[in-house]
Order: C-alpha cells, then sequence, then structure tokens
C-alpha cells in the first residue's frame, strides 16, 4: 500500500521504536511507516488502517507493538475475533495487563458478555492503572447492558471517579454512560443531569453529549445547507429590505 513520502517512520513512540531495533534497518522503517499510517487512520479511515495493520503483520509477527496495532485496526473495523487474536499475542509477547478491557470489549462484540464479566473481576484488573481500571467498569457496565440488567449497569458505574469533581482523561466519557444507561432506564431527569456534566467536562469533543443533552430539552437542529435550498437561509443582511422580512424568509 502507497505511503506518502512525508511519513518516515520517525512519528512513532520511542518504545515501539525501540522494539523494531531488532529489526533489520531497512525493514525496521518499513514497518515503522505502516504504524504511523495505522495510528493516523484508525479513526477517520479504518479500512485503510487495516490494510496498513496487515502490511506490518505481514512484515514483523513477532513485535509486540505491530500485534498490538492490529488489534486495534481489527477492533476498529468490528473485527473481534481478529482482534482479540492479536491482543491476546501481544499480552503473551509483553506479560502486560494494558490490553485487558479492550480484550474484554471484543468478547463483548463476539456475543459473550458474560465472558466480558469474568474478565471484570479477575486478578489482572487490580493490575491495571487507574485509567485502565476506569476502562474495565466501562466494559463490564456494558456487558451488562448487553444482558438487559440496566440497573447493575448504572451500579456498575457508580463509583468514586465518577463522583469526582476532578476532571480527568476518562471523566467525559464516563459520564456519559452513566447518562445513557439512566436514560435507558427511564431516569430521565437524572440522565439530563448527567449528560450536561459529561458535556462540562467533555474538552476535546470525545463525546456526542451536548447533542443527547439538547435532544432531551427539546432542541432541533437544521442543517444550514437544508435552510439555503428551502429559501429560509437564503440571502444576506444587504439583500434583505427589513427584519421582518427576514423572519418571514
Amino acid at each position: 500500500m502507497p505511503i506518502p513520502e512525508e511519513v518516515t517512520g520517525d512519528e512513532i513512540d520511542k518504545d515501539v521504536r525501540q522494539e523494531l531495533q531488532s529489526l533489520p534497518k531497512t525493514l525496521a522503517e518499513d514497518v515503522a511507516r505502516n504504524l504511523v499510517m495505522v495510528a493516523q487512520l484508525l479513526d477517520e479511515d479504518p479500512e485503510g488502517a487495516y490494510g496498513y495493520s496487515r502490511v506490518a503483520l505481514r512484515l514483523a509477527s513477532r513485535v509486540a507493538a505491530v500485534r498490538e496495532a492490529a488489534g486495534f485496526a481489527a477492533y476498529a473495523n468490528q473485527k473481534y475475533g481478529e482482534a482479540l487474536a492479536e491482543f491476546r499475542a501481544a499480552r503473551r509477547m509483553t506479560g502486560s495487563v494494558e490490553l485487558w478491557p479492550v480484550m474484554a470489549d471484543c468478547e463483548r462484540g463476539l456475543g459473550r458478555p458474560e465472558k466480558a464479566l469474568d474478565m471484570a473481576g479477575a486478578p489482572e484488573v487490580h493490575k491495571l492503572d487507574k485509567a485502565g481500571q476506569v476502562e474495565m467498569r466501562l466494559v463490564a457496565a456494558g456487558a451488562r447492558r448487553d444482558m438487559g440488567q440496566l440497573d447493575a449497569a448504572i451500579v456498575t458505574l457508580q463509583s468514586p471517579e465518577l463522583a469526582s469533581n476532578s476532571v480527568q482523561p476518562w471523566t467525559a466519557r464516563l459520564r456519559y454512560a452513566y447518562a445513557d444507561a439512566l436514560l435507558a432506564a427511564g431516569r430521565e431527569r437524572e440522565a439530563r443531569e448527567w449528560f450536561a456534566k459529561a458535556v462540562e467536562s467533555d474538552r476535546d469533543g470525545s463525546t456526542d453529549a451536548s447533542d443527547r443533552l439538547a435532544e432531551l430539552d427539546g432542541v432541533e437542529f437544521m442543517d444550514a445547507l437544508d435552510e439555503e435550498e428551502d429559501g429560509s437561509g437564503a440571502g444576506n443582511d444587504a439583500e434583505r429590505s427589513s427584519a421582518e422580512d427576514a423572519d418571514k424568509a
């Protein structure tokens, strides 16, 4: 697959670069460039990212970072069985528990929420950092919802991290999941409160909490292009003879 000339491979994380040092120099450069493409495309073009991950995998399947990247690319394309296999391989190579939550979520994707819950109660969870433990809580709550256990999902999300006023990288997603579970359980007033809290903490727009909040408040958004097509947004102030005309437009 073609790779832009400006992608050199030097963009990768230093830890990954160190892993690639076990490879011949030219091969390491090729693998690094493909891994950079995976990282760049993962969110906006998952299929493209998957293609580059397969190339990297063919070149260096014995490198843990390559197996991990292939796992995330497969996960982004909802290839959960494949993703789980890659994550397991990466974990065997490194001995790290970092991938435990996403492995559990793959079990959910494969229709095995009970297995995800088993993993949520495993000793490995205690070895996760705070971000990993919060992620595991989100996965466990999702598994409860998969099983139709809405009240249990709500209880699962209730935690010191949820109650804290401190805004961390996971805060918006945790509050959003809690609000969504409340809404699914018919607790609309509480859901609105927590969607609002999610909006407050969502500094990088990682959720659509603002849209969900507006929906609950009965606010409707009209696309600007649609407005122009039906004439409601056509023209500018100079072309309007009066404010009354603008209101009628």
